[in-house]
């Protein structure tokens, strides 16, 4: 297991659609442990395949109740609306206020290429769904309702409040 470099934005290759992973390989399963601890490294609660630099539609989510991997994750449903501050491990220093689902049900492949769904509202919807993005070359800043504006330590201290309640 390593910790490998998150890419940032303007690198090219976080705007390209990933591809679906179709065999669970050693290299595959290698890529997850890494980026679960590439994550947790980096305090975030969510990364995608391709902000390490790997174009496989494949993300890992962490809100603090385990971690979930997404394999060739689909969305089905959505429903409702949230509106919230978003910042991204590949936008570092930087938040903004992104509209996302309330609810969302998604489809996938867990670790051992065995279908499953989840549900999710809230937070983990939001986390999902801007992970989801990711795989498809989209950035929350793409999404963002008004202005990014850069993050104080007492402004991440808030949000870590905000998002713990």
């Amino acid at each position: 297991m390593a910790i490998r470099n998150i890419r940032e934005e303007g690198d090219e290759l976080l705007r390209k659609i990933s591809r679906p992973v179709t065999e669970m390989t050693e290299r595959i399963d290698t890529l997850i442990d890494d980026m679960l601890d590439t994550m947790y490294e980096a305090e975030g609660v969510g990364l995608a395949a391709p902000q390490v630099g790997i174009l496989r539609r494949i993300f890992v989510v962490d809100i603090g109740e385990g971690p979930i991997v997404m394999i060739n994750p689909e969305i089905i449903e959505t429903s409702g609306e949230q509106e919230g501050p978003e910042g991204c491990l590949s936008v570092p220093g930087f938040q903004g206020t992104v509209i996302r689902p309330n609810y969302v049900k998604m489809k996938g492949l867990n670790r051992k290429m065995k279908p499953f769904t989840i549900e999710a509202e809230e937070f983990l919807a939001r986390a999902l769904c801007h992970e989801f993005d990711h795989l498809n070359g989209i950035l929350y800043i793409d999404k963002v309702e008004g202005e990014v504006y850069r993050v104080s330590e007492a402004d991440e201290e808030d949000y870590e409040e905000f998002t713990e309640e």
